[in-house]
């Protein structure tokens, strides 16, 4: 019984934003004139690895999205980019040498440098 509640927490994971990615974005949105409008995380092909993450925002979710709520900040994601998505968090730091905005992906076999790529 405990294993069909494991395999359920896997198959609905989320996807997650830290507390201080989520204050970014929220920041960027208000300074934008985007109040009250969600993240959209994507994943498209290219970059050194084979596949790019893309954030933008967006006001409504589409006909077949997963919608997730973090830190009080809408999340879309189609059903395609959330097979390479589901269980990532977004974080941010103001680090001054490695700052921005990190993805954690348990889903990649591997990452570039830059942080915007990943393959699985």
């Amino acid at each position: 019984m405990s294993e069909n509640i494991k395999t359920q927490e896997i198959f609905d994971a989320g996807i997650s934003l830290s507390k201080s990615a989520a204050k970014r974005l929220i920041g960027i949105m208000d300074s934008e004139g985007k109040k009250g409008f969600g993240l959209r995380m994507e994943v498209t092909t290219g970059g050194c690895s084979g596949m790019n993450y893309d954030m933008s925002f967006e006001k409504e979710q589409k006909e077949f999205d997963k919608v997730f709520e973090s830190n009080g900040l809408r999340i879309f994601c189609d059903l395609k980019s959330y097979l390479y998505l589901k269980g990532i968090e977004v974080d941010f730091s103001n680090d001054i040498l490695n700052g921005g905005f990190k993805i954690k992906n348990p889903n990649a076999e591997r990452t570039c440098g830059c942080g915007t790529s990943f393959s699985v």
